[in-house]
Formats: C-alpha cells, structure tokens, sequence
C-alpha cells in the first residue's frame, strides 16, 4: 500500500512539473541551425513583476532536465533555494559535436567552440532580455557536457557563477587547468564536483585527481563542494549529487538553522539587526534578489537576544522590522518589551496601544497585548503610591 501511494504520489508530482514545462524553437546563427529547449518557469512567475530569477542551463537537456526541475521544484517548496528559470538545452545526435575538444587542452573547439558560443552570446543574452532573470547563472552538466561546462570559467568574466559537475569526464588537462584558473579568480563562484564509488574508474580517478588540485586552492572567491556517493553508478549518482549540489550552492538562502545560530549568531559580536542585515544583503548581492525577513525569522532572532541577555538587539530587531513591514505589530511590540525592560513605563505602554491598530502577529494578539498595557499600569499606579508614601 505504501508503494502504491509512494508511486502515486511521485506520477502527481511529476505530472506539475512537466505542466509547467514548455518548449521553444531556437534559431541561432552561431550554429546555422535550430535548436529545441526546454524552459520551466517559476510557478507564480509574473513578467510584470520586479521580482528576479536565477537562471539553470542544463546541458543533456534531453535526459537531465526533469531531474534538475524535479529537484528545484522540491526545493523551492520548501523555500530552500529562491524560484528559478530552468531551461534545458536538447542536444541528442549532436551532443558529440557539441562537446568537441582539444585533446590537450580539453578546451572547446571547431563545432565545440560554435557550441560555446551560442550558450555564451545567444541563448543566455536572449534569456535575459525575455525573462525577468537575475544575474545568478548556473551550468549544470554530466560526463561530456561535465567537462564542457567548465569552458565557460576561462573567459575574463565566467559566464556562469555556479558550476554542478556530475561526474564530469575531463579531457586531456581540464582538471588540471581547471584548479588553477580558479586559483586565481576575483568573481565569486560556486564550484561542485561529484563523482561515486561505481563510477567509471577512470573518470572517478581523474575526478579524485582534480579534486585533490582544487582543495589546494586558497581563493576567498571560491566555495567548492565536492561529494563522493556510495551505490551509485555514473548514471544514477545523478539525483543524489543535484540534491546535494542545491543544498550547499544555496545555502545562504535558507531560514536560519541551529548550526548557524550556534556557530555564527550566538557569538556575534554586535547587535543581531546588523547580523541579519548583512545576511539579506548578501543574498541580494550574490543572487541578485530581494528577499525579504520573514516574521519567523524575526521571531528567532528575538529568542537568540533574549538567550544572549541582549536588550540592545530586541529594541533593534523590532525597529528593524517595523521598517520592513509598519502595519505589523511585531516590531513595535517588541520596541515596547526593550522600553518595559528597562524599567521605562510610560514609554512601554505608549507603544503597546500603537501596535494594538496594527496587523496582529502570528503568535501574539491584542489581547495578549491588553495584559501588558494593564499590568503596566497597575505597576505604574503602584510606583505613584509609593512615591506619595515616600513623601509622608
């Protein structure tokens, strides 16, 4: 039974992705031919939005689409990685002509170098002028396609900011060359090679080899990830690496984890609205994209700076969120929470009332907020009791 659901549930999904899949007729001049592509845009896409997408070229689009938009779809679900234009590039009989290399090099050339240039100077300039595309590309590409893709690192500005390698087969001395150019890059790129343990011996070799190469690079500039997979062949490691390969390009976009709020949050040093400021606007800068806090995260960083006993990034984590949303709540509630924990009475009620006509909060309501203006009003006619005793 749990097979049959399993099945069902995988033909459901399956079924969403491919709808939202279409296909288009490339005439390129690089080429002197036609070329088919598959493109998925995001669900809720709107070409009359500001919002932008990264874009994913998939090389073998014929075999290695669905598993890229499968896996993106998936993702994104979750709000693990920002929505993307997927577009698969079908290659079949001329994937051969496609991939021609230099024996020494590795190097694209002849129908190779045509190819190259029209991903270079046509496809990726016609993405961006049709679709609402950010400036975060990435080239995904198996075996061949694998060691082609890494063409793109050599021009003076790489074509693409993120590099999936699934078990590439690397020619002549691309990997080689590979970890030296990248050595030597300003442009911040994301680079992940995989391989298995019953992949093609000699392609697994070559692959440890240049892996070996690049884990000796010292480059700011770069993040490499590299994945060895247990049980799969060159075929079916494929799945396994693009998940792995999405979760660690896109790392930086997802919620906060425990393992960043014990390792980078709790022992920052200042206070958490520049922590989390400077999050965003690194997403924003290395995706091209706005992404805005979620009140959930707010949330979170508010229990962090109560765990630090740090009454200093509550009172600006609520400003911070009432700059990015005034008509909730949050972020004068919790500037009412600094002023009463300060012992500043008068203040704290006056912002109290201000986020009672304000949009309610997930957790907290104005009736909750009613107990915290009336207790502090009962404290407030306490202390002029006492002041009046004082004086007797």
């Amino acid at each position: 039974m749990k097979r049959v659901l399993l099945f069902t549930c995988a033909l459901l999904f399956c079924g969403t992705v491919l709808s939202q899949m279409k296909r288009e007729q490339f005439e390129s001049r690089k080429l002197n031919a036609t070329r088919e592509l598959k493109i998925q845009l995001p669900d809720n896409y709107d070409p009359e939005s500001d919002l932008k997408h990264p874009v994913i070229i998939v090389f073998d689009g014929e075999y290695l689409f669905e598993p890229v938009s499968g896996q993106v779809s998936f993702q994104t679900h979750f709000d693990e990685m920002p929505e993307s234009i997927i577009v698969g590039i079908i290659q079949g009989k001329e994937r051969f002509y496609d991939s021609y290399f230099d024996e020494v090099t590795g190097l694209p050339i002849e129908s190779g170098k045509r190819f190259y240039d029209f991903v270079a100077e046509e496809l990726i300039p016609y993405l961006d002028a049709k679709y609402n595309t950010s400036k975060f590309k990435v080239a995904v590409g198996h075996n061949l396609m694998g060691n082609f893709i890494n063409a793109f690192l050599f021009s003076k500005e790489p074509v693409f900011d993120s590099y999936i390698n699934l078990s590439p087969d690397f020619k002549g001395s691309m990997g080689v060359n590979v970890a030296k150019r990248l050595a030597f890059l300003d442009n911040e790129i994301f680079y992940y090679l995989a391989t298995s343990d019953g992949d093609i011996s000699h392609i697994n070799a070559s692959i440890h080899e240049t892996n070996t190469a690049i884990k000796a690079v010292d480059n700011k500039a770069l993040t490499y990830y590299f994945d060895e997979l247990k049980g799969d062949s060159h075929y079916t490691l494929v799945t396994g690496a693009l998940s792995k390969a999405m979760d660690k390009i896109f790392e930086l976009y997802k919620p906060l984890d425990d393992k960043e709020i014990e390792e980078k949050i709790m022992p920052y040093e200042g206070t958490l609205d520049d922590y989390i400021t400077d999050r965003y606007n690194r997403i924003d800068d290395l995706f091209g994209i706005f992404k805005p806090i979620s009140e959930e995260e707010f949330e979170k960083l508010i229990e962090i700076a109560n765990r630090r006993e740090d009454l200093e990034s509550v009172y600006k984590i609520g400003k911070l969120a009432n700059a990015q949303n005034p008509n909730s709540a949050f972020g004068t509630y919790y500037m009412a929470q600094y002023a009463e924990k300060n012992g500043k009475t008068k203040k704290a009620v006056k912002l109290y009332e201000s986020a009672l006509v304000l949009e309610d909060m997930s957790h907290i309501d104005k009736e909750f907020i009613m107990t915290h203006i009336e207790g502090l009003k009962v404290v407030e006619d306490d202390t002029e009791i006492d002041e009046e005793d004082g004086e007797e």
